[in-house]
């Protein structure tokens, strides 16, 4: 079994330090539909169990919402991300559109329609742990109609970005129009959706799920506590290419992720003291739009995107802990010298 499991364990094929260089190359044009939420954060030594009261530290509003996460993820590093999608009017909506503007995203696009905007209640916990309710506010408000009206800009893009925050009819009428015109459109099934419709694999290029999303999506059993190492991932991507995805990614915490396509290859985790894991699926998902956008094979940009998301866990918040190329850079030149040696 090892031989079969380090065949399916390659390393990747570029060194550290030329994984931060990609960051040079991201210049791409990112169209992303779906969520803005404002998140009411508090940690805690531990997450309460039912019905249990725990004493945390001072709430803290940030910035979030999965899409508008990506899409200032996508903008911080380099890339031209417009957002698609609406917040409400209330104070929240000012407060995230200025958010996502402060991180470069062109906000031209976006919905303002009556009542409240997107919240999140989240509670982290001393290991980084974090517990979410999401409460769908003007996200709701996402409309086919919406989605239409904005097909010129939409469609100006080279990637779409899409989670599953807003309607499903919106996200799978902006994966259909962009799959026909031509703009790849990478899908990130979560919130988890066990059953995604025909029509949206068809027009989705790029599955982008982890690797519990992956095994219940699919069918397929999880291996015995929690070993991918020994995982079988070449029947894992057959079964992959048989649901509909040529392309995916499986992130795996801690433990990298695996980009599943004509083969199986291991992308390494970049360790870091995590002090909050928020967002930090976001980061990953906005820098896989932002290294496809900006010609990146799917391992180069999910190799960067290790980088980003591992930059982000060093923060607390969603946005607020999103890192600049050159934070980012900076931050891992002096471990990326030390791996490639």
């Amino acid at each position: 079994m090892s031989d079969s499991v380090s065949s399916l364990f390659p390393s990747t094929a570029t060194s550290d330090v030329d994984v931060l260089a990609l960051l040079d190359r991201i210049h791409g044009s990112v169209s992303v539909v779906g969520s803005m939420n404002a998140d009411y954060t508090v940690a805690a030594q531990r997450l309460p169990g039912p019905g249990e009261t725990v004493a945390g530290g001072p709430l803290q509003i940030l910035p979030g919402g999965k899409s508008g996460n990506q899409a200032a993820a996508a903008a911080r590093i380099g890339a031209n991300v417009h957002m698609f999608g609406a917040v409400g009017s209330d104070n929240n909506a000012d407060f995230l559109l200025g958010a996502l503007t402060d991180a470069g995203v062109d906000i031209a696009n976006v919905r303002r329609v009556s009542g409240p905007s997107g919240t999140t209640v989240i509670m982290v916990d001393a290991a980084g742990e974090n517990a979410i309710v999401y409460s769908p506010g003007s996200n709701a408000q996402v409309t086919v109609d919406y989605i239409e009206a904005s097909r010129e800009a939409l469609t100006s893009a080279s990637v779409l970005g899409l989670c599953l925050e807003s309607p499903m009819e919106a996200v799978t009428a902006a994966a259909r129009m962009c799959h026909e015109a031509g703009v790849k459109v990478l899908l990130n099934n979560s919130p988890f959706t066990p059953v995604l419709s025909a029509e949206l694999i068809e027009a989705s290029d790029v599955l982008l799920v982890n690797e519990h999303e992956m095994v219940q999506l699919l069918g397929i059993t999880a291996p015995e506590n929690d070993d991918w190492s020994a995982f079988d991932w070449e029947a894992a991507r057959q079964r992959m290419h048989e649901y509909g995805f040529e392309q995916a990614i499986v992130t795996l915490g801690g433990d990298g992720s695996m980009v599943l396509d004509s083969t199986c290859t291991r992308i390494a985790p970049v360790k870091v003291d995590a002090v909050d894991t928020t967002g930090c699926g976001d980061s990953f998902m906005g820098t896989v739009l932002a290294g496809l956008a900006s010609g990146l094979e799917l391992r180069e940009a999910a190799s960067l995107a290790s980088y980003v998301s591992a930059y982000a866990a060093t923060g607390y918040g969603a946005q607020a802990s999103y890192g600049t190329a050159a934070q980012i850079r900076e931050r891992f030149a002096a471990t990326a010298a030390n791996h490639s040696h």
